[in-house]
Parts: structure tokens; sequence; C-alpha cells
């Protein structure tokens, strides 16, 4: 019960079913339905700083500088000023939290333009403009051409014929075909009428809200009787209206309920592998520090319990002190703040500086900026630049990232000739290039200027009449279910369901047969400048299992004859017998168009008797009435006439690809890098294009192709699949079946393995369904990973999302996620590193990423250059930073044993305050910027110095101890030298030098030479800025310490600088500059020595590659090898199609014509003659 109006503690129930009514806003009100706002970004105004600031203290290190800070302000234990630790700590929170809010700021902004667009809603009786954000559940709206859909909802009525609506849906599957939704007959009688829309009070139960792209179900229920709705009557948000100029929908789901959104997935913090590494290490060097600091505490306690006691008439103990024991707690807390400099809150700053500056080299590259679109890359996230440089899995997805959504008419195969390639002078076939003659089709005058064809023979048999070359191109101009539009003369724009029909009618058109118009009954087509008007008596439609679509037309003469098209291997089952030897020159060219990644497709005819096909007819009809095994009947019936067909040949369509996509996968995979793609096409589709992007190829072992539709099924193809690649997996002494034995469910990663060949994998979205399911999907893992290359074919955004949590999960690897739709939204928020293209399927994409750019193939420059730049130059300022820190620490600790464990500084506190600060940050911010062991050049043609990274070889908890090590050996040297090289020293003039003000210079200037030297020693790319800085930060030290131990700086700040003569008095004897070469040297020869000694003795395979580019530098580079144009002679069908089951039905209905053509029965040209001749029926 509410008490004052107010609900507290009260829950919103899960939703089980969705309750609406149409244009009643107060019915709706009631479920609290949520509105049409989208929201993408992390924070607001009021939950910034505190959400900003509790993931920031997530990091150890700053929740260890927060706990400094309290210790610092206790007088007691406080050796530094508490301003030391709160100045650096600010600046770091406040330079990461501006970063994120900027982050955050442009997902805001993204999230206002999306919820500012304008629609049209019906609010009493008018349509009014408002925006999406405002759109409620139960709201009828307009949407007009080329609109975006708003949100979910049910189709009413629209301005087709029976109430058609043409969609496009390529920012939910990928796919760029057109899809056609219906209203029903009982809503489409509502028109654009705005009184009878106001009146229309339906109430709709249906499903709650779900990721379910392809279902929907409910009833809509008006003036009492009840109607079925399916997801054949839902327009869902992201997709968008084509070719229909008016349509009125009711809300049935808005905002964060639609499957759009429902798909997406949630905005994750990200972190790299390096900080997840740092995380664990900064608690290693507390539990070290904590060690030390309990060491020297315990030496306190002793010092001060047998000697410190006797002493303090000359060294009192500190008020509230009364024994050695509460002395040495005290100095336990003291120690901890002047050892807190191994973890120093600088590295932290340094940090966010390299990867700002490495992000900005990503903005800059010229040599990843598209011209055509204006589209430089853009690293949109900051924090992540190393991880591109440990790449293991990409996840790709197809349509748009690795193609171009552009079918071409490319190669044909007619009556045995081949078409589509050109020869020179000699015969010789030569590559096609921007520069190649084009055929000049301007003869024809009904011509699509855009389509472009280079072999001119083709053209010269069309104008020669070959019998054959015309049978060809009328069967592409007949056998389809284009719709042509013509609002104009001339001007025929063809709507395909399907692109690669649109490629073949296409292509017929600029041949001499131009589709021109369609009835339910008639196809009008103009051949060679004379039209003609065919009587259209069935269309045999497409189905995936029948692979094939017939029609079944009567020409002007009143000939009647069957046309087909088809999959190779199931129309070649059908050819009459006299066809055999066609058949085997076609399929030579049929293999040529398979090799070079072509979709193929076999067309052939057959003349059919009048008296036959009245029968059939008859037959037809009463089978298309039938009640009872409808598709059955069907099936059998295009069975019987589709026999006997005569071969015409065969079309190949070049589903065109990315610039340099085939290259790009290929360096990419000697990288070791392997790529799933993840895509919405049909099997065939993505199967085809793996082929042409050589991620598949005809020299593999085998491609296992995963279709099972049980759960049962799915595994044992999984099994057998694994099984051939590796028999001995299912032993029970493999090591991996041992190991998931022992351990528990939960947290497993699953190694390496190796297969004994080179296999693919295929899996569709179905079969993924079961295989992602909890008992399956370790098999689907070890199965897939043993594969050279994944394709996932038919799946939903969300299965996208769920394949790459499902590697993250098992496999110990980073992954990558690239996409250019809203349909890859969720899968670029899930990977480790998400990319997005910005291409013709909208924004969403490039918006959720953390980097973008406009072309795939600039993948290989942001992985193999910056990347693995960014990964090297982290490491290697990992590697130093922990080295010069430890160095510069631990002589302290040592000291703590010759000062009576006192926590007595061994340095004048103002050179720790600008060691890191000052003296050793720029030098190693130049190497951390600057560096590159190879240029860029040389990093794409070895992609193999990549796969250190992999490994994470560069930086890891070995390496960390090896960093270590080398820090304590140096602290040794920097301590006990300058100490040994004091001792009961002279001065040239007699006079004594041993005290601690020149023990401290020395050891300073010891400690600054000697990072200096090893700084130079890690740096591989000279240039002037690090030279600047490294003599700099040197020339800096020394004129400081000259100025702040002066005599007018005692004169004026006597307190803050005590060290007064000591740089002139120390730095002037010779002695101590032989004590600083002989530390120098000790510290930097086992370095050299042992490296030296490694890169002989045991290189790396990094180590052997750079030897070879040594080498090669020496040399003049080799010309760039010529690629040969790719031929197989392996037997695999190219066979690809994305039609859609139903359209020719619908064709036939003629619910989809709009009223015929005014231009549709005049003949336009003739490439023969100037005079038109007419012909109809």
């Amino acid at each position: 019960m509410s008490l004052f109006g107010l609900k507290f503690g009260k829950k919103k129930l899960k939703e089980e079913e969705r309750q609406l009514q149409a244009n009643n806003r107060d019915f709706n009100l009631q479920f609290e339905y949520a509105n049409n706002t989208i929201k993408t970004s992390k924070y607001n105004f009021f939950t910034f700083l505190p959400l900003n600031l509790f993931e920031q203290f997530q990091r150890i290190a700053n929740a260890y500088f927060l706990f400094l800070l309290i210790l610092q302000l206790i007088p007691q234990i406080s050796s530094l000023a508490w301003f030391t630790t709160v100045v650096p700590l600010v600046l770091v929170l406040a330079v990461s939290g501006v970063k994120d809010a900027i982050d955050d700021f442009n997902r805001h902004k993204s999230d206002k333009h999306v919820n500012n667009r304008p629609v049209q809603v019906l609010i009493n009786g008018m349509l009014k403009d408002e925006k999406w954000m405002n759109v409620q559940v139960g709201d009828i709206i307009k949407l007009e051409n080329n609109n975006f859909v708003t949100a979910d909802l049910l189709l009413l009525s629209s301005s087709e014929p029976h109430s058609l609506t043409y969609i496009e849906t390529a920012e939910l599957d990928g796919e760029t075909n057109l899809k056609v939704k219906q209203a029903l007959t009982v809503t489409a009688e509502l028109g654009e009428d705005l009184q009878k829309l106001t009146e229309f009070n339906g109430e709709v139960r249906c499903e709650a809200p779900n990721n379910k792209l392809d279902k929907f179900t409910g009833t809509l229920t008006l003036r009492g009787e009840k109607y079925a709705l399916d997801n054949e009557k839902m327009l869902l948000r992201g997709c968008t209206i084509r070719n229909t100029e008016w349509c009125f929908g009711l809300v049935i789901y808005a905002g964060p309920d639609t499957k759009l959104m429902q798909n997406s997935g949630k905005t994750t913090f990200k972190r790299t592998s390096i900080d997840r590494l740092m995380n664990v290490l900064v608690l290693v060097i507390f539990a070290f520090l904590g060690l030390m600091c309990l060491i020297l505490a315990i030496g306190n306690g002793i010092w001060e319990y047998n000697k410190g006691y006797y002493f303090q008439v000359y060294l009192p103990w500190a008020e509230g002190v009364d024994s050695a024991s509460y002395s040495g707690f005290l100095m336990f807390w003291s120690y901890v703040i002047i050892l807190n400099t191994v973890v120093p809150i600088s590295l932290y700053v340094s940090v966010e500086i390299i990867r700002l500056g490495n992000s900005f080299y990503i903005n800059w590259d010229s040599k990843m900026y598209y011209p055509l679109s204006d589209t430089p890359a853009q690293a949109r996230t900051t924090t992540l630049n190393e991880e591109l440089g440990q790449i293991k899995y990409i996840f790709s997805d197809k349509t748009g990232t690795l193609t171009q959504n552009i079918m071409c008419f490319n190669k044909c195969s007619i009556n045995g000739k081949s078409y589509g390639d050109v020869h020179d002078m000699s015969g010789q076939r030569i590559e096609i290039t921007e520069n190649t003659e084009k055929v000049d089709f301007s003869y024809n005058q009904l011509a699509d200027p855009k389509f472009a064809f280079y072999d001119h023979s083709l053209v010269e048999a069309v104008k020669l009449s070959d019998v054959p070359t015309h049978r060809f191109f009328r069967l592409l101009s007949l056998c389809h279910t284009v719709m042509p539009e013509e609002k104009k003369e001339g001007s025929l724009v063809y709507q395909a369901q399907s692109p690669d029909e649109g490629a073949l009618v296409t292509a017929a058109r600029n041949f001499g047969f131009v589709f021109r118009a369609r009835t339910p009954e008639t196809i009008t087509v103009v051949e060679m400048g004379e039209t003609k008007i065919y009587k259209l008596l069935a269309i045999l439609d497409f189905n995936n299992v029948r692979k094939r679509m017939s029609v079944i037309v009567q020409s002007p003469e009143g000939d009647l004859t069957l046309y087909c098209k088809g999959a190779d291997t199931i129309l070649y089952e059908l050819l009459h017998s006299s066809c055999d030897s066609l058949k085997e020159e076609t399929t030579e060219h049929l293999n040529e168009f398979a090799g070079e990644g072509l979709r193929t497709l076999v067309v052939a005819y057959k003349n059919l008797d009048k008296d036959y096909f009245q029968d059939w007819s008859k037959r037809h009809h009463e089978a298309s009435t039938a009640l009872e095994g409808r598709e059955d009947k069907l099936s059998e019936l295009y069975e019987e006439i589709e026999k006997d067909l005569m071969l015409l040949g065969a079309t190949a369509i070049e589903d065109k690809l990315q610039d340099g996509v085939p290259q790009t996968i290929e360096t990419l995979a000697k990288a070791n890098i392997k790529i799933w793609v993840l895509t919405g096409d049909k099997q065939e589709t993505a199967m085809n294009i793996g082929y042409s992007c050589n991620l598949l190829n005809d020299d593999m072992d085998d491609v296992f192709i995963i279709e099972g539709s049980t759960s049962g099924d799915v595994l044992n193809e999984l099994r057998n699949a694994r099984k051939k690649m590796k028999p001995d997996s299912f032993l029970d002494s493999d090591e991996i079946n041992i190991q998931f034995e022992k351990s528990s469910k939960n947290s497993k990663v699953v190694p390496d393995e190796q297969a004994n060949g080179v296999y693919g994998l295929v899996i569709t979205g179905h079969s993924l369904a079961y295989a992602l399911e909890g008992n399956l999907e370790l098999e689907l893992v070890r199965t897939a990973c043993l594969c050279k290359v994944v394709i996932c074919c038919r799946v939903t955004p969300l299965q996208k999302a769920q394949v790459v949590e499902l590697v993250k999960k098992y496999k110990k690897a980073v992954t990558l996620a690239i996409g250019d739709g809203a349909n890859d939204v969720s899968m670029i928020k899930t990977a480790h590193i998400g990319v997005g293209i910005s291409g013709q399927e909208g924004m969403q994409a490039v918006l959720s990423s953390d980097f973008s750019f406009a072309q795939f193939r600039y993948l290989q420059r942001l992985l193999l250059v910056h990347g693995r730049w960014s990964y090297i130059r982290m490491c290697k300022f990992l590697k130093y930073f922990f080295y010069k820190n430890f160095a510069f620490t631990l002589v302290h600790f040592w000291y703590g044993f010759f000062s009576g464990f006192s926590a007595q500084t061994v340095y004048d506190e103002w050179f720790i305050t600008l060691y890191n600060l000052v003296y050793t940050s720029l030098p190693v911010l130049g190497m951390s910027l600057f560096d590159q062991d190879v240029d860029d050049r040389w990093s794409m043609l070895f992609p193999q110095l990549y796969v250190p990274g992999q490994q994470n070889l560069y930086f890891n908890k070995v390496v960390f101890v090896k960093c270590m090590l080398q820090g304590i050996y140096s602290s040794l040297i920097l301590f006990f030298i300058p100490f040994g090289a004091m001792y009961n020293t002279m001065r040239s003039d007699g006079k004594a030098i041993a005290d601690y003000q020149s023990f401290a210079l020395m050891a300073q200037t010891c400690l600054l030479i000697v990072v200096s030297v090893q700084i130079g020693l890690d740096t591989s790319y000279w240039t002037v800025v690090n030279q600047f800085f490294i003599w700099g930060s040197l020339s800096v030290y020394f004129a400081i310490t000259f100025t702040m131990y002066s005599d007018g700086m005692y004169l004026i700040f006597t307190a803050s600088f005590p060290f007064i003569g000591t740089a002139r008095n120390t730095l002037g004897q010779p002695n101590v500059w032989l004590a600083i070469f002989l530390s120098i040297t000790l510290c930097v020869l086992p370095v050299v020595g042992f490296r030296f000694l490694k890169a002989q003795l045991r290189p790396t395979p990094s180590d052997k590659v750079l030897l070879k580019i040594k080498e090669a530098k020496k040399r003049p580079p080799p010309p760039s090898p010529k690629r040969r144009l790719r031929r197989t002679s392996t037997r695999r069908s190219g066979y690809a199609f994305s039609h859609q089951h139903g359209f020719g039905a619908l064709i036939m209905s003629g619910r989809n014509m709009r009223p015929k053509s005014p231009f549709a029965t005049t003949g336009t040209f003739s490439p023969n003659s100037d005079k038109y001749k007419h012909k109809g029926l």
C-alpha cells in the first residue's frame, strides 16, 4: 500500500504478456510500459561522480593511494607532507574522469539525436509531429518512404495494393534484399482515413518483449472478433521503409523493449589484460612492501631495545612512544610512506598519457583515411590501445564489412563458351583494372549506365542474333520475381527482392533484353528493340530445398516454355541426356567461376506440349487448393515438369568485396589470428563469400557443416568433426579431458590444441542455438577452435554476442569484433575490442565501438602496426618504470640497516619529489610514444612479429620478477658502491667528505645516470625528441642540484634547502666520479651481456625475424610478386542465391502490383535498325 501517494519498495513485476489498446493512452499507462526513449550512456549529471569514482577505485592502486593519504594525515607516522599524495591522486582521477565524461557525453549526443527524430503521431484525430522519445505503446504513427521505423509496430495499412509494405532489414540481420510485410485485411480497410484510424480501438494481446527477431505471436481483438498476429505483420525498429509511399502502424514495443534494443547488449566497462595484470602485480608489490616494512619495523624494535633506549639523551623518543615495540609499530607505517614509491602514482598518469598519445597516432594516420567518404580512422576509446597488439580471435560481420552490398554480373557460360574474361593480342588472359576498356552500351537507350562489362565478344554474339545467347538473356529477363518502376519514360528502376536477381535482370537489360513491366498474368520485355508481351502461366517458386525457381510462359507466337535457374548440383540431375557434353564444358567454367569466389547459377529451359501443360495446370490448381499435404503435392508436380531440361549455360555474379579484403585476411592469418564470420545471411551465401575472400579454400582438408536440428544431432556432428581433426582428443589420457574431469565446471580455460590438418567449420543459427546450451558449449569451443576458420550463418544479433562471450569464457585470448550495422552492436560491446565500420548500414556500430574506420582492409594496419607498437611501447614502459622505481626505493631499505631503522630517507626530499615528476618522466614518455623496433612497412611484411603479443611475452609475471630482481641488484650497487667510496674518505685538500649529505648526493647522481643509460639501452628508435629528453633531464638535474645546494637558496629558504654547498664540494672530486663510473658499469654490464648472449644462443622467433629484416635492409627491396589469377580444379559448387520463398505466389496473386506503366508497351531502341517494331499478342 502506498503512503502519501508514494510507493515504497515496489518492484516492477516481470512481464508475462503484453496487453494494449490502440488510441487509449490512459488504459496503456496503467501497465507502466517503457516509452520510446533509448539510453546507451552510462552516467547522468547526478550519478557521474559516484559511479565514476567507484569504477576508478576498482583499480587497486587508486584505493592504495587513498589509504596512503589517510596515513599521511596522522602526524606520529607521517614522514612526507599529505599534499605529495593528494595532488597526483586528484590529477589521475580528474584525467580519467574527464576522459570518461567526454566518452559518455558523445553517447548522450547520439541518444539525443535518435530520441529527437521527428515522427507523425495520430493524436485526437490529427497527425502531429512528435519526437521519437514521446511515442508510447498504443500510439498510431505514420511512416513514409525511406523513413526509419520508430518502434516495433503492428502494420495497419499502407499505400500499396493489399496493404503490402516493403522494408529493408540491413540493420537487423545485415541483409539488403527487400522483404515484404502485409497488414490484416480488417485493418487494411482503414487506409489513410484519419477518422477511421482515430476510431480504431483494437486490443492487442501478445508475448512479452524478447530478442527473437523472426518470431512474434499475438492476437488482435476488434469488434468482438479475434485475429491472429505473426511476424509477417510486424515492422521492427531498425528497418527502413522502401518503395512504399506511406504506412500506418500501431506501437507494440517501444524504446528498450524493442527487439533491436533487446539484442543490443549492455555497455560494459572494458579493461585491458595489462590493466588486469597490473592489479595483480600491485598486490604482489604491496605484499613485498609489507614484508620490507615488517623487517625494518622489527629491526627498529630490536635496535631501540638494545641501543636506542640508552641513547635517549641524544636521540629522544617521539612524544607518546614509551617502548621499543611501539616505536617499531610506528616505524612500520613510516616506512610504508617512505617506500611507497615502489608503486608511484605517476605510473598511472604516465599510462594514460601514453595511451592518449598512441590514440592520436591512429586518428592522424593518413594511410587509414578513406577519401571517398572523407572518413579518417578514429580511436573512440583511449584505454585499450595496447590490447590491439594481442588479438587472437576476430569476429567479423559479412554484409557491409567484408562485402560492399553490391552484386555485379561478372561472367557467364553460354552454350559451352565462357564470357567475361579479357584477352590480349596473343590470347593471354589479362587482369581487369580501372583502365580496361568497357563494353559500349550507348546503342541501347534503356541500358543501365552503371553496368560495366569488359568482354566485347558477348555483345557481338548478341548483335549477330546467336540463338543460344538470345535464349540465355531471354531467360534472365523472364525467370525472376523483380518489380520494375518507370516513373518517367526510359528511366527504369528494378526493385529486387534478392540482389542476385537484380544483377541478372540488369545484365539482360544491358545486352538488349529489357524487362519493362509485369502484371499478374503477363511480363513485358523489349527484345532487341522489339516489345514482346509474354503470358505468365506459372511461377514454380524458390525454396531452400528445391534451390531453383522456374517460370512457365507463353510467347507472342504461342510457344510454351519453362525457364529454370538454380544450383548446379540440383539442375544437373534434371537435364536431358543430350546435354552431357555441354554439361562437361559448363562444369569446367563453373569450377573456374567458383574458384574465383563468384556466385553461380545454372540456367536451363524446356519447350512444353500444350496438351500436357493443360493437364498439368489442372492438377496444379487442385494441389494449390488442397487442404492437406499442399506443399508435398505441389513439390511432386514441380519435380514432374522440371525434367529433361535443356542446358543453356551458367551465370557468375560477384558479391563485391571491400577493397583488399582477401589480402587482409591472408596477412592476419599469417599473424596467427583466427577469423570467425558471424552473419545473418544464408549458408550458401556465407560460404561463397568465405571462398571469395580466401577464408575457405579448396586446399583445406575438410569444411565441416553443422546443421543438426536436435541437440543430439549437433553433438554428434561436432564430435565427428573433432574426431577427424584430432582423434587423440577422445582418449582418457588427453590432457584437456583430465583437466576438465578434475576441475570445477565453472572456471575452465581450454588450452590451444593443434589439428592434424587445415579445416573450416560452418554452423547454422538453428544448430548454434543448441550448441550454445550449457552441456554443448564446451564441445563447440573445442571443435571450432581446432579449425582455421569458422563461419556462423543465419545468426541473430544476440547469438553473435553469445559466440564472442563463449570464446572469452573458455579461451585465454583477446577478442575483437568488427561490424557495420545495428545487428553487430551487441557483438562489438561484448568483445574485448569493438571496431565499427562507417558503412552503408548506419552509424550504430560506430557509436558503440572502441575504434572505427571506413574499410575492413585498415584492420591489418590497426593491429599489425598501431596495435603492435602500442603493446611493445607499453611493455617497455612498464618494465623500465618498475625497474627504476625498485632501484630508487630499495636504497632506502639498505640504508635502514645503517641508520638505526629510523625511517631516515637516503636522498634529499627535493630529489624524492622531483625524481618521478621531472628527472625520469620525459625520457620514458619519449620512448613510450616514439619507439618502434621496425617501421610500419616491415611490420606489415612480417606479420609473424605480431605473435609475441598474443602470447603476452613482452610483459608478464616472469618479466616482472626479472625487473624486480634487476632493480634489487641495482639498488645494492647504488647503495654500497657510494657507501664504500665515501667511507673514511678525504678530499684532495685533506678535509673529510664522508658525511650524510655528500653520500646522498653521490647515491642520487649514480641512480639518475644509471637509469638514463638503461633507457638508452631500451630505446630501439632514436629521434631528436628522445635525445633531447634524456640529455635534457640530466642537464635539468645538475642545474637544479647546483641551484638548490647554492648559498643563495640557503639564505633565502634556510629550512627548505639544508644541503648548502654539497654539490660543488662533492662533484668536484675525481674519486666521486670514478665511483659513479664503477656503479654505472656494474649496473649496466650484466644487462648488456645477458641480452647479447640470449640473442645469440636462444633467439626468439621475433629475434629471427628482426635479423631477417636487418639483412633485407642491406639489399634493395625485391619487386612485389604479381598475384596469379586463381584457378581451381576441385569440384565445388559456387551456388548462392539470397532469395525468399513466397514471392512467386505474391506476384501471381497480383497483390503487389501497382497500376500499369504507360511506357510499358513501347519499343525504344534497336541495335541494328532505326526503325522500331511493335509486336503484341
